[in-house]
């Protein structure tokens, strides 16, 4: 499963609402499998939206990922799961922001700092069509506003200052 890089048009639009009911399809279903399993084969990634993989859907996926890095006493057989959020609407946030080193996707290797609100409050729905309120700070809250971007056409680097490439570290063998 490709991720889209920040050239490609499908970025730029305003993505659709999943309909009424369609939650569950098998279209619907399969494109949140893929974009797990996007989500998945990069080792440094946080969240994806539908559109990241060319799916102009009102969809993001927060990687299980996050709820181990923020978790301070894990306990050892904790399993995580991937949060998927259909039709998300940012209800609340903070007057307090904060500035934080941000990167995508579908921008790869570029890097920049972001102004977001400390805290985000999310309504969507669920996989299984129903209805959940979701609130966080930090890293969560941070995440909420990137992927909503997202879905509005909106690239991180839009907002972004002091931009700079980061390679990745080739491994010496």
């Amino acid at each position: 499963i490709k991720i889209l890089q920040k050239d490609n048009p499908v970025l730029r639009q305003r993505a659709k609402e999943v309909p009424a009911g369609k939650i569950g399809t098998k279209k619907i279903q399969k494109i949140i499998g893929d974009m797990k399993k996007a989500l998945e084969s990069q080792v440094d990634g946080v969240a994806i939206a539908a559109p990241q993989i060319g799916k102009n859907l009102r969809i993001f996926v927060m990687s299980k990922r996050v709820f181990k890095l923020i978790d301070k006493n894990p306990e050892p057989n904790k399993i995580y799961k991937d949060q998927v959020f259909i039709n998300p609407k940012i209800t609340k946030t903070s007057r307090e922001k904060e500035e934080s080193e941000e990167g995508c996707l579908s921008v790869r290797y570029l890097y920049g700092k972001v102004m977001r609100a400390k805290k985000a409050t999310v309504e969507a729905f669920d996989e299984n069509d129903k209805k959940f309120i979701s609130g966080g700070s930090g890293l969560i809250a941070q995440i909420f506003q990137h992927e909503c971007d997202h879905l509005d056409g909106v690239l991180f680097t839009d907002k972004s200052k002091n931009l700079q490439e980061i390679l990745p570290q080739k491994s010496k063998s």
